[in-house]
């Protein structure tokens, strides 16, 4: 099954009736390795979809987060979001590139440094990712 099929089964199992739009932003995020913008969203949407309104994508981004269908950060103040990563994968972090959206995994997560450090708390949750500019960007700048 594809990522697209899945995603829209999973909404289909929480009561969203499938809508060919929906399926049609999610394979935006099939064939996307980068983290985008949700205007980067509505002016891909734009060809097949003319006038969909920019609270609508907005709307189906939100669902699509809440899901667990792709995962959203914050990039130089504004709101980006990608496909959620492989869960073979397993807990990771990123790399973010402020130009181009290009992530890259990361392998080690710094919580166990902090969790030594604090002793009798009981952490529940943490983020962590890095941003900067990868090298062909900086090769272009």
């Amino acid at each position: 099954m594809s990522y697209v099929e899945e995603s829209m089964a999973k909404l289909n199992e929480a009561g969203y009736k499938y809508t060919k739009r929906r399926a049609d932003m999610l394979d935006i995020f099939a064939n996307e390795t980068h983290f985008i913008k949700a205007k980067t969203v509505q002016e891909r949407m734009a060809d097949l979809y003319p006038g969909m309104s920019f609270d609508t994508i907005y709307r189906n981004l939100r669902l699509f987060v809440d899901y667990n269908l792709i995962e959203t950060s914050e990039v130089n103040g504004e709101r980006v979001f990608r496909q959620h990563c492989n869960p073979e994968m397993g807990h990771h972090h990123h790399f973010i590139c402020r130009n181009c959206g290009k992530t890259v995994p990361l392998k080690m997560c710094p919580l166990d440094y902090f969790t030594d450090q604090l002793p009798g708390y009981k952490i529940e949750g943490h983020t962590f990712e890095l941003q900067g500019l990868c090298a062909d960007c900086q090769e272009n700048s």
